[in-house]
């Protein structure tokens, strides 16, 4: 089995920020639920004006920013961790996040050591 990082993104501007009886929430929690087995983890993020940004200064110093690291149409909402037999699996599952205002990116994990 191989891990697989699936990140959620949306246009930020167009959902409101999700309450706790949010039908979003109630999405993702059926998400977790249907898909239990495979999940290793996962979480929301806040939005992008909490983001704060460290870059090196070239210097040996950095520079830290509030603001995320890139401005997109779409931002990064979250993740989740998977286990999968294969990119496909990983695919399958990834059709299946709700995302009714982006996309999700599949990303394999690179085993290090």
């Amino acid at each position: 089995m191989s891990q697989y990082l699936i990140l959620i993104y949306q246009d930020e501007n167009a959902v409101p920020e999700p309450g706790p009886d949010s039908p979003m929430l109630a999405e993702h929690r059926e998400f977790a639920e249907q898909h239990a087995d495979a999940l290793r983890g996962g979480n929301a993020l806040h939005r992008t004006h909490t983001a704060t940004s460290v870059r090196p200064d070239g210097a040996g110093d950095f520079v830290v920013t509030d603001a995320p690291f890139a401005e997109t149409k779409e931002q990064l909402g979250g993740y989740y961790l998977i286990e999968a037999t294969d990119l496909d699996a990983a695919i399958a599952i990834a059709r299946r996040v709700p995302m009714p205002h982006g996309g999700v990116e599949v990303r394999p994990i690179r085993e290090l050591g």
